[in-house]
């Protein structure tokens, strides 16, 4: 395990920054438990010259955990389900930021 993966491991464990998720392949696939980081930043846009915000969410998932994701993936995290739309891996290998949609 290098540093960032060790990090990784670090913030998900930690209470007050890692929350529980269920991962399904494909939405429908075995449920498999695991820890998540979760952002849900509001992204400005533009529609028709009027200013709307989008709720967005993204989730980091350690590599290690899940060492594979595809659009139509989905997680579940308490009353949630988010449905991937993108994943890419970081820079250092080690975790995934997931692009999702309620």
């Amino acid at each position: 395990m290098n540093a960032f993966a060790g990090a990784m491991a670090a913030l998900v464990a930690d209470p007050n920054l890692g929350t529980d998720a269920v991962y399904r392949q494909g939405g429908t696939g075995m449920p498999i438990s695991l820890r998540v980081l979760r952002s849900s930043p509001d992204r400005a846009a533009d529609a028709f010259g009027t200013g709307i915000l989008q709720a967005t969410d993204i989730l980091s998932v350690a590599v290690a955990t899940l060492p594979d994701l595809a659009a139509g993936d989905s997680f579940a995290l308490g009353p949630d389900l988010l449905t991937v739309t993108h994943a890419e891996r970081d820079a250092s290998g080690t975790a995934w930021r997931v692009l999702c949609q309620r």
